[in-house]
């Protein structure tokens, strides 16, 4: 199958935001050794991806959802079928059917992202002067070799990090290769940092599921992914990792819009139910042992202590109590009746 289509779509949007950055004036020459107009068109590619996607998004933490809420049934199931895990995955499919929830929807905003990181890899691979090919996918020989010299401080976009001396003159770098190394490195260690924290932001909100097929999935996207990409980035263009760096602040900033407008539900194993449900031990216990739980509340503005409440039985006149002056004092035990003896 020609994939052909998939680096027409994504050379078409290059070229597009390419064309806008330079109508309005930002310079397609060399600024701190950074060609701005193909690196905002490389950003701006992601935001219009982004944008075509996020339905998927909506369906992917509406599926997260729906699979919180079945958790539950999930751990009645596995205590049912307790050392029976083909009848447990049997009964688990089905249940998944019945309530319309799918456990591989988290994974399918990534999944869909595949093509364009190949259409990408695919389009800055090909940005070489003595490549023939300048016209392919609907590029111009100008825009071509404009792309071909673009640079982030002075390193090539088609350069990655394990780019040869050879290759790196081939695109007309004539810095040192350890410039190169130090910019990809950078990239593709922010590039796994991002993706970690992408990740672990969602895990922190709906916590740890309980179904062991999407807990597998949940540490493989936690912990597998971004190790992968300690080889892999380093076979990637700076062009690729710069895509996929601002793809993973972008998926940062819109998972946290949408757990704070839509909070998940709280359940048993998240981090705040659990956190609130610990009791105190050790010293924690005995420190919060000798507190008195309402004098935080008996606190005002500004940390004032406030009045003490007003007593709510009989007030008892304590002056009206106290013996008169000059008065005699009265022997308690005066007037009292003597015991009787016993008769003997």
């Amino acid at each position: 199958m020609s994939l052909d289509w998939i680096y027409y779509a994504i050379s078409w949007i290059l070229l597009r935001w390419h064309a806008l950055w330079d109508a309005i004036g930002i310079p397609d020459g060399p600024v701190l050794g950074t060609n701005w107009a193909w690196i905002l068109s490389i950003v701006f590619l992601v935001v219009t991806l982004r944008v075509i996607l996020f339905p998927v998004f909506v369906k992917q933490i509406k599926s997260q959802r729906a699979m919180q809420a079945l958790q539950p049934k999930v751990k009645e199931l596995q205590e049912k079928h307790k050392g029976d895990r083909e009848t447990l995955q049997k009964e688990m499919m089905e249940l998944y059917k019945t309530e319309k929830a799918n456990p591989l929807m988290g994974c399918l905003p990534m999944f869909l992202q595949i093509p364009v990181f190949l259409g990408l890899f695919h389009v800055l691979k090909r940005l070489n002067p003595d490549n023939p090919g300048r016209t392919l996918y609907g590029w111009t020989v100008d825009q071509f070799d404009s792309a071909t010299h673009s640079a982030l401080f002075t390193v090539p976009l088609p350069a990655k990090f394990g780019s040869t001396g050879a290759e790196l003159s081939q695109l007309g770098y004539t810095g040192g290769s350890a410039t190169v190394k130090i910019i990809a490195g950078v990239l593709v260690l922010t590039m796994m940092a991002t993706t970690y924290l992408t990740s672990r932001q969602m895990i922190l909100k709906t916590g740890w599921a309980e179904d062991p097929q999407q807990k597998m999935i949940q540490r493989l996207m936690l912990y597998g992914i971004p190790l992968s990409l300690l080889v892999s980035g380093t076979l990637f263009p700076i062009g690729v990792v710069i895509y996929w760096v601002t793809n993973n602040a972008f998926s940062l900033a819109q998972q946290q819009w949408v757990l704070r407008k839509f909070p998940p539900p709280k359940t048993a194993n998240s981090k705040a139910a659990s956190v609130a449900a610990r009791p105190a031990t050790g010293a924690a216990a005995a420190k919060n042992a000798g507190k008195n739980p309402v004098q935080p509340a008996q606190r005002g503005l500004f940390g004032r202590k406030q009045a003490e409440p007003e007593p709510t039985g009989p007030v008892v006149d304590t002056k009206a109590l106290a013996p008169k002056p000059g008065a005699k004092p009265v022997n308690p035990k005066k007037g009292a009746r003597p015991a009787t003896k016993p008769k003997g």
